[in-house]
């Protein structure tokens, strides 16, 4: 009888299955072929009890030289005890309080693997009910024919026999058809699906399931790169209106007023848009940048290309606080460029709108009608640019900041509004490791903006252990000299906290802590830690000897729109000594004038978060100064914090952050409740790293001559199971 990959496991291994899919949600001969073994056990060199010591969960291969049972005294029934004897002739004993079922296995001779916790009982070895797993298979058919036993996540009921007796009877039978091409296993050297199953269940040493690894490895980075090259294939198919770049412009003339040189690297981003702006299909540009690289410069001007082209472009922003940040940093750049129709405005100029969720009705509708007739050549706003009734005259670029924030739904419905598919520019501050952009972004042609701007200076940044009085003080003295020389601070805190009661709830504008959600109790118990909240931190500083008659302030989400504007209005203006806040100054906020960020608790953001936010300061004339507070005494938590303290390279720290996070956060699986389809591929590994350039490669030609894949079934089934909707939408989102 022939199975598929399909097939249930209930006619096929009876009570096994019923076991298997309560415990382990495994219901199919494909789901059994995926339920690998977690490690390897090799019999000849390991499995002895010098390997392990008091207290440890072991494994042990030994074989049975006594077994006796006697009636307990104390309660019902027989107590087994059973001696092992491993390869090197020392001895543990079992013991099981109820021998029903085991008097009858376990006797002299019986060979096996033995797991459990490791205790002493009056001097010697012991092993209380462990599970044990015996070699009965016989010469003639060893279960365990390689040298390498496998074991499998725990299944309660079931022994890692049953299962590589279960996967043999599947192996045996299963018609399991193979994705991959036969030409392209044959020039990435992968062996064929069936038998990669066989050298990660049945290995004969490390080599084999090293191999069988790999292929499942090169499969996963097969699906993804495949649909990223379709997606490629389809916004080449799609027809865009071209925008071609034009002389004595708006571009031209913004390019005269500039107070400094761009960049080398501002420069040829630009040259990079200006050609993706005039093709016939859409452009799809990621522009990545260290904090301060000058993203918004090279954005702006590639709005500029396109109202000369006679087109309007778009700027879509995560945040009111950024929007409005976006909306007066570009009027302030262009000056009479953006006073089209006004008095004083020059003749060439444009208008820059700004739409939001809080204005208005009245001036909702003005700038509503000045959008959709055209005086607007740049309209920026926050999820209100996409409702439904906001219309362009002729939207050609959607700039999108912050892309993560934005779900595919949203972008697309921008998109939507114009008569053509719009160019796409997509920024995003948090540099990105290469094997992330090849595996989130890869759809995407991708710009970088490695160098600052000349002028912008440097940035140091301390750890300041939160549980030291006189540290703590010390930084509240550092702030305070700062102040007094004519600059401004940032007070940055995890949390919003409570005016009345002092309760620290998590609020919705703030991402969730990427770090340590506990600090560890005095014996290494979880303990709740309560966090810093503005409210509270804002009254501690009012009271705070060093500071006393500066001017402190507090801003974060939950305040009304007016009152955030007013607040950062006037911390711009300088009338702000020390703005306490939540991270809703994370991204996009720019005072020159501010030097130093004290942030509280810093243990629980991100080491990217920590960059970004580190990055306002330091922006205008004077170096910075970041001091990063944590009460943590977790030294895994503290050399972290230490990493982004002694580097201001956010390539460099980009990577730290992957190496230390799970590739399932970074792509989105983490939450789904579903299979990750990155359950193998390691994006941190230098082997894995080449799998994903080969399947790179690999999908670009399959795609170029079959993009729906009509000729390979195998592999647009395995897309359409591996990626679901919504680690589909997630990939879109980035």
């Amino acid at each position: 009888m022939a199975f598929t990959p399909e097939s249930s496991l209930k006619p096929i291994v009876g009570d096994l299955a019923t076991r298997l899919a309560k415990h382990r949600d495994v219901h199919t001969v494909g789901d059994l072929l995926d339920f690998l073994p977690r490690r390897y056990l090799d019999a000849s060199k390991s499995g002895r009890l010098a390997d392990f010591a008091p207290g440890e969960d072991v494994v042990l291969v030994a074989t049975v030289v006594a077994a006796t049972t006697r009636t307990m005294r104390q309660r019902r029934g027989k107590m087994l005890t059973v001696v092992l004897e491993d390869a090197d002739g020392q001895r543990a004993d079992l013991v099981f309080f109820k021998a029903y079922g085991h008097e009858a296995r376990l006797v002299p001779g019986a060979h096996g693997v033995f797991r459990g916790k490791l205790q002493t009982y009056q001097g010697s070895w012991q092993l209380a009910h462990p599970d044990y797993t015996l070699f009965d298979g016989g010469e003639a058919d060893p279960v365990y024919r390689g040298g390498l036993i496998p074991l499998y996540p725990t299944v309660k009921g079931v022994t890692d026999m049953q299962l590589t007796r279960a996967l043999r009877l599947v192996l045996d039978e299963v018609e399991l058809p193979d994705p991959v091409p036969p030409g392209i296993r044959r020039e990435r050297g992968l062996p064929v699906l069936a038998d990669a199953y066989r050298l990660l269940h049945f290995p004969m040493d490390a080599k084999d399931w090293g191999r069988g690894k790999r292929r499942l490895r090169y499969d996963e980075a097969l699906v993804v790169q495949t649909v990223l090259a379709q997606r490629r294939a389809e916004a080449q198919a799609e027809e865009a209106t071209p925008r071609h770049a034009t002389s004595g412009g708006l571009l031209a003339a913004f390019d005269a007023k500039l107070p400094f040189e761009l960049t080398d690297g501002q420069r040829r981003v630009g040259e990079q848009i200006e050609h993706d702006l005039a093709q016939g299909h859409p452009m799809h540009r990621l522009l990545q940048g260290e904090v301060g690289s000058g993203k918004t410069i090279v954005a702006l001007r590639a709005m500029l290309a396109a109202i000369d082209a006679g087109a309007q472009a778009a700027l879509l922003a995560p945040t009111e606080v950024l929007a409005q940040q976006h909306a007066r940093s570009i009027r302030a750049m262009l000056g009479e460029l953006a006073e089209a129709g006004m008095l004083g405005g020059a003749d060439n100029a444009t208008q820059v709108a700004l739409l939001t969720g809080s204005m208005t009705k009245a001036q909702r509708e003005k700038v509503l009608l000045d959008v959709a007739t055209g005086p607007v050549g740049i309209v920026i706003g926050t999820h209100a640019l996409i409702q439904e009734h906001v219309m362009f005259a002729d939207l050609g670029l959607v700039v999108v900041d912050e892309q993560h924030r934005f779900g595919v739904e949203q972008r697309d419905a921008l998109r939507a509004k114009a008569i053509r598919p719009p160019h796409v520019l997509v920024m995003t501050a948090t540099p990105i490791p290469r094997t992330v952009a090849m595996t989130v972004f890869g759809d995407m042609d991708t710009s970088t903006l490695s160098e600052l701007p000349r002028g912008r200076q440097p940035i140091a940044t301390h750890v300041v252990p939160g549980i030291r009085p006189d540290w703590v003080a010390r930084t509240w003295a550092r702030v305070a000299e700062e102040v007094r020389a004519g600059h401004q601070a940032y007070v940055v805190c995890p949390r919003i906290g409570d005016p009345m009661d002092g309760s620290l709830e998590v609020v919705s504008e703030d991402d969730p802590p990427e770090a340590d959600d506990y600090a560890e109790g005095e014996e290494g118990e979880a303990t709740p830690r309560e966090l810093t909240g503005v409210y509270q931190q804002i009254e501690r500083l009012r009271e705070e000897p060093s500071l006393a008659g500066m001017r402190i302030e507090m801003l974060h989400g939950k305040m009304p729109p007016d009152q955030k504007e007013a607040v950062m209005q006037a911390f711009g203006r300088g009338e702000i000594d020390v703005l306490v806040s939540t991270t809703v100054i994370e991204v996009g906020v720019d005072v020159p004038n501010a030097t130093a960020m004290v942030v509280m608790d810093a243990d629980r953001f991100g080491i990217s978060q920590l960059h970004q936010l580190r990055g306002r300061v330091g922006r205008g004339g004077a170096a910075g100064l970041c001091l990063l507070v944590s009460d943590t005494e977790n030294p895994l938590t503290i050399a972290r914090l230490e990493a982004v303290a002694s580097t201001t390279n956010g390539f460099e720290l980009a990577d730290l952050d992957l190496s230390l996070r799970r590739e399932g956060d970074i792509l989105g699986a983490a939450q789904s409740g579903s299979r990750s389809q990155l359950r193998l591929l390691r994006l941190t590994h230098k082997s894995d790293v080449q799998l994903i350039d080969f399947a790179r490669e690999d999908a670009a030609m399959l795609v170029a001559d079959d993009p729906a894949l009509t000729d390979h079934p195998q592999l647009a089934a395995l897309v359409a199971e591996r990626l679901d909707a919504e680690q589909a939408a997630f990939l879109e989102r980035g």
